[in-house]
């Protein structure tokens, strides 16, 4: 599903987790560009249903998307949330989060 290539995702990475030690600090590292370059909120489709990702959390093991619909409120993994089309400005973090997540 990654819309960069190999890469880039990696030239990416290192530019998230350039100062990190461990995987922990790693995400983090990759959480605040994400913070700081994916357009929020946007709008996708959860099993069916259009679903408003207002923010990202960072958890203790990966990065979950805060989803709205009405007054119901979701938390889902990045790993597992489909993307619209077009993605939002700065969706290639998420492409690099997972592919991080993925080695």
């Amino acid at each position: 599903m990654a819309s960069k290539g190999n890469a880039a995702l990696e030239a990416m990475i290192g530019e998230a987790t350039v100062d990190a030690y461990g995987d922990d600090e790693q995400l983090a590292g990759l959480f605040s560009m994400l913070e700081e370059h994916l357009a929020v909120p946007f709008t996708t489709t959860v099993l069916g249903v259009e679903v408003t990702v207002r923010k990202f959390d960072l958890t203790a093991d990966s990065i979950v998307a805060l989803c709205a619909r009405g007054r119901h409120r979701q938390r889902i993994d990045l790993l597992d949330l489909p993307l619209p089309t077009p993605p939002p400005d700065g969706a290639g973090w998420i492409d690099a989060y997972r592919h991080w997540a993925g080695r």
